[in-house]
């Protein structure tokens, strides 16, 4: 930053992969930075902990703040290949609506147990499909790396200055001033319930899909169901107790440890990849009406009940080998899928949203990490390159890069979800494996994600190293 000029500081919203980032920009830009996070801490783990792959921007972005290019690279592993697999499935998904019809239950009325009970005891008669998986797609230049989320997140915060966190603060609320000059939060410090105001140049909403500060500017702004949730997991298998669970997973899955599988029926989908450290990372995405949640979150309280029967559902569906590791994770969860439809802007006076906050998505595209740390790289480009004095023009241009981009990268990721459930789409017969054409298989390839790999030239122009 230049002698003389205002030095910025921005308030940051979220604790998350989100708030992490925009610290390090922001703080590489030249900016104070203060991040409020209701947690009383940083994560040391986590139950709902998982896997995410980072593409190689993503990673170029995260090297450069953390300044050291081993530790990104020591925590994590290739994903080298991206491969779509057929593969062996049961009946239930295809005769979901008949058994639904045959109870003369409305399908809205269904919970995620009710639904799967009866579709298990109709795959023991209809149970007559081989045990095998057949390559629809195979891309060998997939140049993504696998993260845990926790160990991402440690990474990212260790690198900071510790004092310019506060956890345990939660946020209540924000003005901003008649003049424009600054922005007010109101937080509650958890453990004393006393509230507290922080004054900055600048709020970033870096507070996940749930924003309450963008409801704030976007009350009629709803978030989309997508049809289907994801039941999810990480099986941690340094004890050898699974020795021969990932054995026999390694034969089906040989080129785990470098390649994001993909396995495909007709109405369902599987994801598949090792972690470091001796994880492997699963999702099943299941089509169903939207259930009831509780509270602020996306994410579905299981029971014991449910798990049970995902694991009998499981033993119908995939291969023995996959159904075997969803068994053997100890705690599986169950995320519930949503996006939203594109916002006409992400900034309002000293308000810009950012990650999930500004653009929700569903997970096809491994776009949510990856589109959070190029909003906080271009944000903090932008705002170095304007500084506090033209803060308006800072924000106008870190929205005009990043908006167009990321809302074509949503309906990119929600079109990809809806095909890989076999969901109805106006272009397109829905997506069969057993019939696929070389054209279809090809559209699976994460490769064909608009803007794969472009660099935004505000990057270019102030990072050589991105000129790739």
């Amino acid at each position: 930053m230049d002698e003389g000029k205002k030095k910025g500081k921005a308030v940051v919203v979220g604790g998350s992969i989100a708030g992490l980032s925009c610290a390090h920009a922001l703080i590489a830009a030249g900016w104070e930075v203060v991040v409020i996070e209701k947690s009383s801490g940083p994560p040391t783990g986590s139950p709902t902990g998982a896997g995410l792959g980072l593409d190689p921007l993503a990673q170029e972005l995260i090297e450069s703040w953390l300044g050291r290019t081993h530790l990104l690279h020591d925590s994590t592993l290739p994903l080298a290949i991206d491969q779509a697999l057929g593969g062996r499935f049961g009946q239930w998904l295809t005769a979901q609506w008949a058994v639904w019809a045959l109870w003369g239950v409305p399908p809205q009325l269904l919970s995620f147990h009710e639904a799967i009970h009866p579709l298990i005891k109709l795959n023991q008669a209809t149970d007559g499909e081989n045990n095998i998986n057949w390559t629809l797609t195979r891309d060998e230049s997939f140049s993504f790396r696998a993260a845990h989320w926790v160990d991402l997140h440690s990474l990212l915060y260790s690198a900071l200055p510790p004092h310019i966190f506060l956890w345990g603060h939660l946020y209540l609320s924000f003005c901003v001033s008649n003049d424009k000059s600054n922005v007010k939060l109101k937080t509650k410090i958890l453990q004393t319930g006393k509230i507290i105001e922080i004054v900055g140049d600048l709020l970033i909403a870096a507070d996940g899909c749930l924003s309450s500060i963008r409801r704030k500017f976007l009350p009629e702004s709803k978030l989309r169901y997508s049809g289907y949730c994801a039941w999810r997991g990480v099986l941690d298998f340094s004890d050898n107790k699974y020795l021969e669970a990932i054995t026999g997973l390694r034969k089906i899955y040989p080129d785990l440890g470098k390649c994001l599988y993909f396995s495909l029926g007709y109405g369902t989908h599987s994801v598949l990849y090792e972690l470091l450290n001796q994880k492997i990372n699963w999702i099943w995405y299941i089509n169903q009406p939207e259930p009831e949640l509780k509270g602020n979150s996306v994410t579905m309280k299981v029971s014991s009940d449910m798990i049970q029967k995902m694991h009998e559902a499981a033993e119908k569906v995939w291969v023995p080998e996959l159904a075997r590791i969803m068994k053997e994770t100890a705690e599986p969860f169950i995320n519930v899928i949503y996006d939203c439809d594109p916002l006409e802007q992400i900034f309002w006076d000293n308000v810009v949203l950012v990650g999930d906050a500004a653009h929700p998505t569903t997970p096809h595209g491994l776009r949510s990490t990856n589109m959070t740390i190029l909003d906080a790289a271009v944000l903090g480009k932008c705002l170095e390159k304007w500084g506090v004095e033209s803060l308006l023009s800072a924000l106008e241009e870190f929205q005009s890069i990043r908006l167009p981009v990321t809302s074509m990268q949503v309906l990119h990721s929600r079109k990809m979800g809806r095909i890989k459930q076999g969901l109805v789409l106006s272009d397109r017969k829905p997506f069969d494996p057993k019939v696929v054409t070389p054209e279809e298989c090809h559209d699976l390839q994460q490769k064909n994600m608009p803007f794969f790999g472009e660099v935004p030239s505000i990057l270019r122009q102030t990072h050589a190293p991105f000129d790739c």
